[in-house]
């Protein structure tokens, strides 16, 4: 499975994130790919997903009135996981040729939100903690309706509502994970999406 995101596409990306910090594509990713993605987690067996935890290391926990999607990581060793990850590699090649972001780990997982699911307003990272500096979403979910619910909703460091994205099939929302509270409104169907974060090398900030 070859696929690749465009110069064009690249460029669209780096000019967003460098003038507001998030940018929302349809179509990003090719068909092809989000597809067979679909498929796989169609097909998963339901032992293969885990309900999500909030929290990292020790303070991990479950806690369903905040967070309440089923999820399994992305295996590189597999496809379509590898595809879609060349396909992250890319984005972080592209995005540190054009503004030096120092982008070098990368972790993602499949998220499901079955009918009643959500996630409370959050950040993916503390601010100054490099943990995770750029998230990204990719939602596979065709023939989504309005009626169906279950955006993603970014909002300003304020509390302002920025932006609502429909979790439509091949849409790619990638935004600075310091800076943009968000959260998952309740859906009222089957809501399927990757959610992924990019982290620095320790020595790109003297660590």
């Amino acid at each position: 499975m070859v696929s690749q995101l465009s110069e064009a596409v690249l460029d669209v990306i780096a000019d967003a994130l460098a003038d507001k910090g998030y940018v929302s594509l349809a179509d990003a990713i090719p068909t092809c790919v989000t597809q067979a993605l679909l498929e796989k987690m169609q097909t998963a067996a339901l032992n293969e997903f885990r309900p999500a935890a909030i929290g990292r290391g020790i303070e991990q926990q479950l806690n369903p009135e905040i967070r309440s999607d089923v999820i399994s990581w992305l295996d590189a060793s597999q496809q379509p996981d590898s595809a879609y990850l060349a396909l992250m590699a890319q984005l972080k090649d592209g995005l540190n040729r054009r503004l030096f972001m120092g982008l070098f780990d990368y972790e993602s997982h499949y998220a499901v939100y079955r009918p009643g699911a959500f996630y409370r307003k959050h950040l993916d990272a503390l601010k100054g903690s490099q943990n995770r500096i750029l998230s990204t979403v990719c939602f596979l979910n065709p023939h989504w309706q309005a009626e169906h619910k279950g955006e993603l909703v970014l909002f300003d460091e304020a509390g302002t509502e920025l932006q609502r994205i429909a979790p439509k099939m091949g849409t790619l929302v990638i935004f600075l994970s310091e800076q943009f509270p968000h959260e998952v409104r309740e859906t009222l169907a089957v809501r399927n999406s990757i959610a992924g974060w990019f982290r620095v090398s320790n020595s790109v900030h003297g660590f």
